[in-house]
């Protein structure tokens, strides 16, 4: 088998937690929510356009060391959004010649972003 690429990484959220997440991942992040299939939407939740879906999860656990590592083309850009919003983005030094750092959204999840 060859995996050809990744398709989307889902994250849990707490029931409830949609708005809060269209306010991080759209109007921070600069996401674009694309409709969940029909058969799908019952379940709550949102999809993302960049490879991003959210379920809803009652007892959900903030995903604290496993992470999407998110590739993006003006990572200073996302900064100033990100401190703008009060999310702290800590840059990690520990790979020569990658710029790099971590978030977390609103729910706890750890999210990587990479200068690309």
């Amino acid at each position: 088998m060859t995996v050809l690429r990744i398709d989307h990484v889902q994250f849990s959220i707490p029931p409830g937690g949609e708005a809060e997440a269209r306010r991080f991942y759209v109007e921070v992040l600069g996401f674009h929510e694309v409709p969940k299939p029909e058969a799908m939407r019952a379940r709550g939740g949102m999809w993302f356009a960049e490879g991003i879906h959210l379920g809803l999860e009652p007892d959900m656990k903030p995903l604290v060391k496993a992470h999407a590592a998110l590739v993006v083309d003006d990572l200073a850009a996302i900064e100033a959004r990100l401190a703008a919003a009060g999310v702290t983005f800590t840059e990690a030094h520990d790979q020569p010649g990658v710029r790099r750092g971590h978030i977390r959204d609103p729910f706890g999840n750890r999210i990587e972003l990479v200068a690309g």
